[in-house]
């Protein structure tokens, strides 16, 4: 195996294309061509890591966050970012990030959580937009069902529950190709009119250039006439942050110390506690005050994630039990999450999950 295979499998789970705009994940460091001795996964990419990969001869670090996050105009050794590099580097080991394309996954980070918590009727918070789109093309009448069929093999036409999903309309097409031209049908410089079919089909928009291969290898024309128009539907199945159920309701108290031990975390900081039960919870990964109006509009009794600030807690208005259970904590078992998704792919090289703590944050 070499490296690309396992970022292969990771953009399976994670197709990159769901990232944050803001964010920088994918194969930061390293030769994706590089023959595979062993995978270390982690939560983020200290030396203490990359020691431990050099110890496990491990050449893949797959990290959650980024470690290089802004350019970096000097490699010196001044600061831990420039450490991490110049150290992995000099030992040949390839470091990927996956963070927000697996925030945004349908089985990542928010689903480890609802998991951990054993919530039910699990629903993503804030469904993406534009991310799926639609491909509308002309084909000649007697080679739409070859088409259709190749567009449905790569992925397209995929609607909630529903395979094969196409609009099409027959009409009359036309072309006269100039002296350059070399027409499949017809004759250049003559005007030609064709049977044709009006192919309309979505598809999800980390397949689009799979899509487009397809297209131009099934068609027979020599231009290929197309349009791409990304649609304003959200995703149900891509976005941050995701919402479920307790089988049974709890009290604010109960349930506070009830995340505490699902979760692994020594302090959780909360608003004024509500007297209503909580059943209905929202989570999200890792800094999520900017999802504290979705998490009230869903009906969340609660809605547990990290970094808060003081202000964000007024806007709880005993409406809502905010929790902040701390950045690392709120996902620190991503890593697990993973491990275990590779161990299924990859059965025949090591996956290692790091012992490795990498919480910046000590409580007193």
């Amino acid at each position: 195996m070499i490296v690309q295979d396992v970022i292969n499998h990771l953009e399976t789970l994670a197709p990159l294309a769901y990232a944050e705009d803001f964010d920088n994940v994918g194969l930061l460091l390293g030769n994706k061509k590089a023959k595979l001795t062993g995978v270390l996964v982690t939560l983020d990419t200290l030396e203490t890591v990359v020691d431990e990969a050099i110890e496990k001869k491990c050449n893949l670090i797959v990290s959650f966050h980024p470690i290089i996050f802004k350019g970096l105009k000097k490699l010196t050794g001044k600061n831990y970012v420039e450490r991490v590099v110049l150290k992995a580097i000099k030992h040949d080991i390839a470091i990927y990030a996956i963070h927000t394309a697996l925030d945004n996954a349908l089985q990542g980070v928010n689903d480890m959580i609802c998991n951990r918590l054993e919530l039910t009727n699990k629903q993503i918070l804030i469904p993406q937009s534009k991310t799926i789109k639609k491909l509308t093309t002309y084909v000649p009448k007697s080679e739409a069902e070859q088409l259709r069929t190749a567009l449905f093999n790569v992925g397209a036409g995929n609607i909630g529950n529903y395979d094969d999903c196409s609009f099409n309309v027959e009409g009359i097409g036309t072309y006269k190709g100039n002296e350059n031209s070399n027409p499949s049908i017809g004759e250049k410089g003559v005007l030609h009119t064709e049977e044709e079919t009006k192919i309309t089909i979505t598809y999800a928009k980390h397949l689009e250039s799979k899509i487009l291969k397809t297209l131009f290898k099934t068609h027979s024309y020599e231009e290929v006439a197309y349009e791409i128009t990304p649609l304003e539907n959200k995703n149900q199945n891509i976005g941050m942050g995701m919402i479920g159920e307790f089988e049974n309701p709890m009290d604010a108290l109960n349930f506070l110390n009830y995340v505490k031990t699902k979760m692994n975390t020594e302090c959780i900081r909360h608003s004024a506690l509500t007297d209503k039960s909580i059943r209905r919870v929202a989570v999200l990964g890792g800094s999520g005050s900017f999802a504290i109006q979705a998490a009230k509009a869903s009906g969340a009794d609660a809605f547990i994630s990290a970094d808060l600030k003081y202000h964000d807690f007024f806007t709880a208005e005993n409406n809502i039990l905010l929790a902040d259970i701390g950045h690392y904590e709120s996902e620190q078992f991503t890593k697990n999450l993973l491990v275990a998704y590779l161990t299924k792919k990859i059965t025949n090289f090591a996956v290692v999950l790091s012992n490795t703590n990498t919480n910046p944050v000590k409580y007193f």
